[in-house]
């Protein structure tokens, strides 16, 4: 008899934030597709999250949703505690839960807008790592993989970006400093940077009209090597890869998934 083809992640643990659309689902039905157990974690859009769980059903996986903001760090234990009463522990996080607010120039500050991309975007992360990391130090293994953005990088693509590109900066060196100190335990810490991808939180940004959406796609299209923007799978390929043993010896590093952009500021890290 044939024994059965495992895929990368059989038998282990995700939890997926921000996972009911976008790039948090591609990444969820991309794992499950693996052999992975998914913690599908959502804020508010239930139906969504059911749906995700429902489709990795289909597929033959395991998932459950959970609801929890990823800025109140209460919620996060119990999503954490969640995953190990049920599943036995957490092999794989991936921080991918973020909001975008406003915009504007540094005259234009809004800490109305700021603040609640601060608690999600980088408090989140932190709240995350706290949560999981006791069980995988334990363990003496864990994937953790980080969403960032070319923003954070220093994109010149949408100019009055300041305060959600500084949030995503801040994951850069999250990422950096959590890889160093947590690698003694056999903990690897990575970082994805997205370019111009296909959902509804980039294309809602700024663009009320279809129009301004057509004129924003040629303009990063004219910007790109690659001549398109990315589909939330692009991302999601990636970040298999870092959360499977493929990627064993890697760890503090940034990976830009962007088409090959060409305006940047600066490509310096």
């Amino acid at each position: 008899m044939e024994s059965k083809v495992k895929g990368r992640l059989e038998d282990r643990i995700a939890i997926v934030t921000g996972a009911s659309r976008g790039i948090g689902r591609a990444i969820a039905l991309t794992l499950a597709r693996e052999g992975a157990t998914v913690i599908v974690n959502y804020h508010r859009k239930i139906v969504n999250a059911k749906e995700v769980v429902n489709k990795i059903e289909q597929l033959g996986g395991t998932a459950i949703a959970f609801q929890a903001n990823v800025g109140e760090y209460k919620a996060v234990e119990r999503m954490v505690e969640a995953s190990v009463s049920k599943f036995g522990g957490v092999d794989i996080l991936i921080n991918n839960a973020g909001v975008r607010m406003g915009g504007g120039s540094l005259l234009e500050f809004n800490e109305e807008e700021f603040d609640p991309m601060w608690k999600v975007n980088v408090k989140g992360i932190l709240h995350c790592v706290r949560a999981v990391a006791p069980h995988m130090m334990e363990k003496r293994y864990g994937k953790i993989v980080n969403i960032s953005s070319v923003a954070g990088i220093g994109t010149a693509v949408l100019p009055g970006n300041i305060l959600y590109a500084s949030t995503k900066a801040a994951v850069i060196i999250l990422t950096k400093r959590l890889a160093l100190e947590l690698g003694q335990y056999g903990i690897n810490v990575n970082a994805i940077a997205p370019g111009l991808i296909k959902t509804d939180m980039a294309m809602g940004v700024r663009l009320s009209t279809e129009q301004r959406q057509l004129q924003l796609i040629r303009y990063v299209d004219e910007r790109m090597i690659l001549k398109r923007i990315g589909e939330p799978e692009d991302v999601a390929n990636v970040a298999l890869f870092l959360a499977s043993d493929e990627s064993s010896y890697i760890t503090g590093q940034i990976i830009t998934v962007d088409g090959g952009r060409m305006d940047f500021i600066s490509h310096s890290l």
